[in-house]
């Protein structure tokens, strides 16, 4: 079986990505609000991401 290297991003963006869709599903009764769920968990997820990224890259000098 073939190997996975992913970056600690991809990583990342791929948890944010099927946690959000996880979340939609299990939680919101319609369509409609399980995808506005789903989009609302991964921005939140991508922006978190992306906001201690810069954290860790200025903490770190």
């Amino acid at each position: 079986m073939p190997k996975m290297n992913l970056s600690h991003f991809e990583a990342s963006f791929l948890f944010a990505l099927f946690t959000s869709v996880v979340l939609g599903v299990v939680t919101k009764r319609t369509d409609r609000e399980r995808l506005r769920y789903g989009l609302y968990v991964f921005g939140c997820f991508f922006a978190a991401l992306v906001g201690i990224g810069w954290l860790m890259y200025f903490g770190h000098g």
